[in-house]
């Protein structure tokens, strides 16, 4: 009998468009590496239960970004549905998921992390907006980098150089989110490290240095065909870019994270990785980072997604 694998695609998130993006790549890759695998696509609408319920799949992908993909919800659905789904498990994702947790918890573990203020907008409200701004500026100085503390894609992100731009930023943030995310703003290298598990253990693929047009890596420099320059490997001392591994490696495992992850990081003019974020649902688009690690390393994305899916039954 073959595997019946079902690829969750869109949503209602700001990024949905992506997602679908996502789950088209990954749902061809996957046929071409697994002819014997039946592979579906599906949204997430009010039927999507009852429909696992009647005919339950042997595996899931969730390919969701946004909340209702990355912050735990759905696995914890799927979990108790008895149904198999590759990825991090709700605990993991509700973790990963919030940009001040894992920055927290990861700096318990040693690992640098930019200075940061977390904020929801009722604050601003009690105790106005041109006092609070001061206080954070005075605190962590400028530039600085507002962006909401869930979410993805860089929606809602600015730079903020001086105090006059920081209350647009903040509306900007506040447009997808309740609380802003305010962290000190470095200069250097933007890179980013994809993790995948196997049987021995979680692997560090090649570092992706990014280099967007104008310095800031936002939506449209992540989405848009030929915007945005890569280097596979990324431009790295060897030394360099195994401190950026480690700690790509270290988030996956501190974090609790499974089968696949990307980590987010700055390494500045001294060579020193900077954690800014994780995300448990990477981006498999024609652009996206995941992809073309897995290229540089000689991996299938078909092949690895066929081995995680049977992982995950396995599990």
């Amino acid at each position: 009998m073959s595997i019946r694998v079902v690829v969750l695609a869109g949503g209602l998130s700001a990024e949905r468009e992506v997602s679908l993006r996502s789950g088209r790549r990954v749902t061809e890759a996957l046929r071409s590496a697994a002819p014997d695998f039946e592979v579906t696509e599906a949204d997430v609408d009010s039927n999507l239960l009852d429909e696992f319920r009647a005919d339950p799949p042997n595996c899931v992908i969730p390919l969701l970004h946004g909340a209702a993909g990355e912050d735990g919800s759905l696995r914890d659905v799927l979990e108790s549905l008895g149904i198999p789904f590759v990825g991090s498990a709700g605990d993991a994702c509700r973790l990963a998921f919030d940009k001040p947790i894992a920055k927290s918890l990861l700096a318990g573990l040693g690992i640098n992390t930019p200075a940061s203020v977390a904020l929801p907008h009722s604050t601003f409200r009690e105790l106005g907006a041109q006092p609070v701004l001061n206080a954070v500026i005075s605190r962590i100085g400028v530039p600085l980098m507002v962006k909401p503390t869930k979410g993805g894609s860089a929606l809602g992100a600015s730079v903020v150089h001086t105090a006059a731009e920081f209350p647009s930023a903040m509306v900007g943030s506040f447009a997808y989110g309740e609380v802003a995310l305010m962290e000190h703003f470095l200069t250097g290298t933007e890179v980013s490290v994809c993790v995948y598990d196997t049987a021995d253990g979680p692997i560090a693929l090649p570092s992706v240095e990014i280099v967007p047009p104008g310095g800031i890596y936002d939506y449209n420099a992540r989405y848009t065909a030929g915007t945005t320059e890569f280097f596979v490997p990324a431009r790295l001392a060897s030394d360099v870019a195994e401190a950026v591994a480690a700690v790509a490696l270290e988030a996956h495992s501190g974090l609790g994270l499974r089968d696949w992850s990307r980590t987010d990081l700055i390494v500045d003019s001294s060579g020193t990785p900077w954690f800014l974020e994780v995300n448990v649902a990477p981006g498999m688009t024609e652009t996206s980072l995941f992809p073309q690690a897995l290229s540089e390393a000689g991996v299938g994305l078909g092949e690895l997604t066929r081995d995680l899916v049977l992982s995950a039954i396995a599990r």
